[in-house]
């Protein structure tokens, strides 16, 4: 009985070492078979040398480079293609726009040859069944490979990105365009899709074109993107702020030249969020050549001429205008007198020498001045994003009058008013006397119609002036007698309450 068992675990063990011995002569033959084929693969991976020959009915560009090498083949194929280059057109389009290229144009380049040795690698490299089968199928029924004529152009692919530059633009949003003499001030312009090209497809379309011809016809693909906007939103995003006006019925004809010529220059500007504007820098010199004539100016404290006579009262209608408007009066300065236009403290006087009106927008939005004119006022009117329920008003204060000291009396030595007056006791008068004033400026503000605060904008002195009376100086020559003099000498002023309320009805109700 053991026996037989003894026997039945030897034939099982027996049978086991087959089994093993088996699978490891099958795993062997299979390393073979792999390590065979893996230097099969290796060896047509790395076959490509250079006396390496094309298959036979291997075609490039319709030539036959059947058993060439591949300089061989380059050779031949370059030689071709270059003499085929007056015939290469890239025609390009866009729009209502068009290019063209001509291979005549350009110099001549070699970029060839690695096409050459990706056609040469044709059957040859990569998965050896697959290229067996290529090699059968070229020497059996031929294959005709193509290389782009781009590759002869130099240069070629810099003129092109040129014509992308004309054709692509970046976007730009929608805004308002002001223009103040029309009827309807504010319009939308709807600004600028932007366009980009798609180099990739138009790349590949150019090379697809000049690989199966000569001729490629192309129309530049773009993508478009249009700006979003709401025009009704844009429009409203714009009110008037403030219109102030002056009226200068009775100045000259000069005068109201300079005075509108002066705002002018104002209408029509958009000033930018943080911007500083300055009256004399936008007016430019008020010179002849620059159009301003001759009118009466304020100077020394008597009007006198002077070419540009008047651009105060443009200064100071559009000084007010953007008080009214809320905007950061920066630098400003009042006459020595007072203006017949404006209440005290409320003037803006001009020199291009020494004195400016400047102003900052100081709101985050810009803002558009229009400016007009007409035989009896003129206006300034300031737009902007919404005041929200905030409205402004002026008010100017006289603090008192300053009196003036009477009149001076000046002898005549050099002569200047001979043709008025000789002798002592004659007397020309050249400028009255006049009370000077003390005023202070304020703005009130109201919210929805409510009062809300008050600010003390300005306090300023208009010096009194004293009145300038000249005398002859020659003496009178025996029995010679003078006739009454129409000229009498003002006294020193006393200010009463009737004066100052006189010249605070006159002065802060204009």
């Amino acid at each position: 009985m053991n026996k037989k068992k003894d026997k039945k675990v030897v034939a099982e063990k027996m049978k086991k070492r087959e089994k093993k011995s088996g699978f490891l002569w099958f795993l062997s033959v299979s390393a073979v078979a792999v390590g065979c084929l893996l230097v099969c693969q290796f060896f047509f991976v790395n076959s490509l040398t250079s006396d390496t020959k094309f298959y036979e009915n291997t075609k490039i560009n319709g030539i036959d480079v059947g058993d060439m090498t591949m300089a061989e083949a380059e050779n031949v194929v370059l030689t071709d293609m270059l003499k085929s280059r007056s015939d290469i057109e890239i025609n390009l389009s866009y729009g209502d726009k068009e290019w063209q290229l001509k291979g005549s144009d350009f110099e001549v380049t070699n970029k060839i040859e690695p096409y050459i040795k990706k056609v040469a690698e044709y059957g040859r490299t990569g998965n050896y069944f697959q290229n067996l089968s290529k090699a059968k199928d070229i020497k059996k029924n031929g294959k005709d490979f193509h290389i782009s004529y781009k590759c002869v152009l130099a240069d070629v692919d810099e003129k092109i990105e040129e014509i992308i530059g004309e054709v692509e633009q970046s976007q730009e949003t929608a805004k308002l365009v002001f223009l103040p003499d029309e009827e309807q001030i504010f319009q939308v312009d709807k600004g600028k899709s932007s366009v980009t090209v798609l180099r990739d497809e138009l790349y590949k379309e150019i090379d697809e074109q000049l690989t199966s011809g000569k001729v490629a016809n192309v129309e530049i693909p773009i993508v478009e993107i249009s700006p979003e906007f709401n025009e009704e939103e844009l429009l409203n995003s714009v009110v008037k702020r403030s219109e102030f006006s002056t009226n200068y019925a009775t100045s000259s004809k000069d005068r109201k030249n300079n005075v509108k010529k002066a705002l002018e220059s104002f209408n029509g500007l958009v000033v930018e969020s943080e911007q500083t504007v300055s009256f004399n820098e936008t007016t430019g010199a008020r010179t002849e050549d620059n159009g301003y004539k001759n009118a009466h100016i304020i100077y020394g404290g008597v009007y006198v001429d002077g070419v540009g006579g008047g651009v105060c009262q443009a200064s100071t209608t559009l000084y007010n205008a953007l008080l009214l408007a809320g905007l950061q009066i920066d630098q400003v300065y009042h006459h020595s007198l007072p203006a017949s236009y404006v209440p005290l403290s409320f003037d803006a006087m001009v020199s291009g020498s020494y004195c400016d009106l400047v102003f900052t927008n100081n709101l985050d939005k810009p803002i558009y001045i229009k400016t007009s004119a007409d035989e009896e006022k003129v206006t300034v009117e300031i737009y902007g994003s919404s005041m929200d329920g905030m409205t402004i008003e002026r008010r100017a204060e006289l603090v008192k009058v300053l009196p003036h000291n009477g009149d001076k009396i000046i002898p005549d030595t050099k002569g200047e008013y001979s043709n008025k007056i000789l002798y002592k006791g004659e007397f020309y008068r050249v400028k009255w006397p006049k009370e000077g004033y003390e005023s202070k400026g304020y703005l009130r503000y109201y919210k929805d119609g409510e009062f809300v605060e008050e600010k003390e904008i300005r306090h300023d002195f208009y010096q009194p002036q004293d009145g300038i009376v000249m005398e002859g100086v020659e003496e009178l020559g025996v029995g010679m007698t003078l006739p009454a003099s129409e000229v009498s000498i003002c006294s020193p002023q006393k200010v009463t309450k009737k004066n100052e309320d006189s010249a605070r009805e006159r002065l802060t109700k204009i």
